[in-house]
């Protein structure tokens, strides 16, 4: 038996991340996402058109997932409800949509799955986040072919920079791997290798940080920063992050 030394409710779940990190930027979004009806679902629709995200919803399950934290920051979650796939029914809505926008996210999930052929066939530049990959998982395999960029963390990667140098090799114009206290480190198109140190902050917790720093990395790639002044921005954006126990500070006056 454990006790919890503390515990809160919050949104969770990765596209809202990278959506509210890239909203507190001041990049227009769009975000595609599922929820239901029911009172988790109504919730999750609330706070994030109070902090100013636009949405365009489709029904479904609500996805729901417990953390469980360390002090350290290591974490594991728990899927207590996950969404399937829709029925493609506003596909040809959203194939215009993709075909204008400057760069499309995919988050591993069912239905994003179902959506790469379409997101590929747009022509956009397409970011990925494949999270904890371990380098052989073949969930994450057809998200790998298909990205023009690729983020990861170091969690289960026993070598970071050759699994960055390996996706290059295979395609992708731009690999990163979080570090957490250690920075980040990427692989452009050319082979060169670029490190950023992590900014100092005060961790109140560390969901969402991995998001925060793909928004800052793409907000900044398309302003025009080189890769070194990005993942510098993407290191400022994830401190702002781990300072607030919500995926980021614009919920922080909605949620308490």
């Amino acid at each position: 038996m454990q006790f919890a030394e503390d515990s809160w409710e919050t949104v969770g779940g990765t596209s809202a991340g990278k959506a509210l990190s890239l909203t507190g930027l001041g990049r227009a979004v769009a975000l595609h996402a599922i929820a239901g009806s029911d009172d988790d679902g109504r919730r999750v629709r609330d706070a994030l058109a109070a902090a100013g995200v636009p949405v365009h919803w489709s029904d479904g399950v609500t996805e729901r997932h417990l953390n469980l934290m360390t002090r350290a920051g290591e974490r594991v979650s728990l899927y207590l409800a996950t969404p399937e796939a829709g029925d493609g029914r506003d596909d040809a809505a959203l194939a215009a949509e993709l075909a204008v926008a400057d760069a499309v996210v995919l988050d591993l999930a069912a239905e994003p799955l179902r959506l790469l052929p379409l997101a590929r066939r747009s022509g956009t530049p397409l970011w990925v986040d494949v999270h904890d990959y371990d380098g052989t998982a073949a969930f994450h395999r057809p998200f790998l072919a298909a990205a023009h960029a690729v983020f990861c963390n170091a969690d289960r990667l026993d070598s970071p920079v050759e699994f960055l140098r390996a996706t290059v090799d295979a395609g992708a114009q731009l690999a990163v791997c979080t570090l957490g206290a250690d920075g980040a480190v990427a692989i452009d198109a050319d082979g060169t290798e670029v490190r950023v140190r992590a900014v100092p902050t005060t961790v109140v917790d560390t969901n969402g940080a991995g998001d925060a720093f793909l928004a800052g990395v793409l907000d900044a790639r398309l302003g025009g920063a080189g890769l070194a002044a990005a993942l510098e921005a993407g290191a400022r954006t994830a401190s702002l992050v781990l300072g607030t126990r919500h995926l980021h500070p614009l919920l922080d006056p909605v949620l308490g």
